[in-house]
């Protein structure tokens, strides 16, 4: 009785379904965080890695589906919801990669070949052990983006606050794909972790997943931004370091070491749950002025 009352007492989710926005591209600058041009590529390993990640999202959920009983409509329909958001996000990213960095001399497509292989066949249907059957490898997964869909949200939050990237200069067609893709993760944060305890639920594997996603994650961050510096025609093979890091943190740029591990602490607790994170308002005041959304006609779902 208690734990259904807590949960009745949970901030809800706004309606979730998809915004079919669209960016051009032309005007945004490769390097679009003006004299910054190792922050910007940390920034943007995230446009190397969503475009793949988000459509795998898609596909493991296409399985979750016929686990939810046909009683439970309302996660039914945000699980639905879900998909179509991260559809779309997967789509606005790529368009970064084909025309803000490929057009600009920037080739993305050998890591992002790697990226794609290592959600398709390594995180992929198949179990890659014999011992693991397809049921307990479709939880392991759900645990992996419940993880991840934290660190979504709350870095969804994150570029929502940072008006530091404002003063920098930051270019506003890309800070809009970021607030709107931002604002949608906070929107629709608890939806993996609500199916993840739907279909499974064990506190161990919820532990256990985390770590593959947070561990993971740094690795991710460095190598994208090595490769991008590595490969941006203006730079002449410069790399990133931990100083240019650290700098980009102090001046408000990127979220910090500190950031990252309280919201790791966070999750873990055993009475974790979304709804105590991030602010479903903020999302929701910018989707309502975001160019993007504005320009489909109505700053409500299509």
């Amino acid at each position: 009785m208690t734990e259904t009352r807590a949960a009745d007492e949970r901030e809800r989710h706004p309606v979730i379904a998809p915004r079919r926005v669209k960016f051009e591209w032309d005007g945004t600058p490769l390097h679009w965080i003006p004299g910054e041009p190792v922050a910007t590529h940390f920034i943007n390993t995230l446009h190397l890695l969503l475009p793949a990640g988000e459509r795998w999202f898609v596909r493991v959920y296409k399985q979750t589906l016929p686990l939810i009983d046909e009683r439970d409509a309302r996660l039914r329909a945000e699980v639905k919801g879900f998909m179509g958001q991260e559809a779309v996000h997967a789509y606005s990213h790529q368009g970064v990669l084909d025309r803000q960095m490929l057009e600009r001399g920037l080739d993305p497509r050998p890591l992002t070949r790697k990226i794609e292989w290592l959600f398709t066949a390594l995180l992929g249907d198949r179990p890659p052990l014999p011992l693991i059957s397809r049921r307990r490898w479709l939880n392991l997964r759900v645990g992996i983006i419940a993880g991840i869909e934290h660190y979504t949200a709350v870095l969804g939050q994150w570029i929502l606050d940072a008006e530091e990237l404002d003063a920098a200069g930051a270019d506003p067609t890309m800070m809009d794909l970021l607030r709107w893709h931002g604002a949608e993760e906070v929107e629709h944060r608890s939806v993996a972790f609500d199916v993840y305890e739907y279909v499974s639920g064990a506190y161990w594997r919820r532990f256990v997943t985390f770590f593959v996603g947070v561990l993971a994650l740094p690795l991710a961050a460095y190598a994208g931004a090595a490769y991008l510096c590595a490969k941006d025609p203006t730079l002449h093979g410069v790399r990133p370091r931990v100083r240019d890091y650290r700098r980009a943190v102090r001046r408000g740029l990127l979220p910090g070491n500190r950031f990252m591990v309280a919201a790791a602490r966070r999750y873990l607790r055993r009475d974790y749950h979304p709804s105590t994170e991030c602010s479903t308002q903020k999302a929701l005041d910018y989707l309502a002025t975001s160019p993007a959304a504005q320009a489909i006609g109505s700053n409500k779902p299509t």
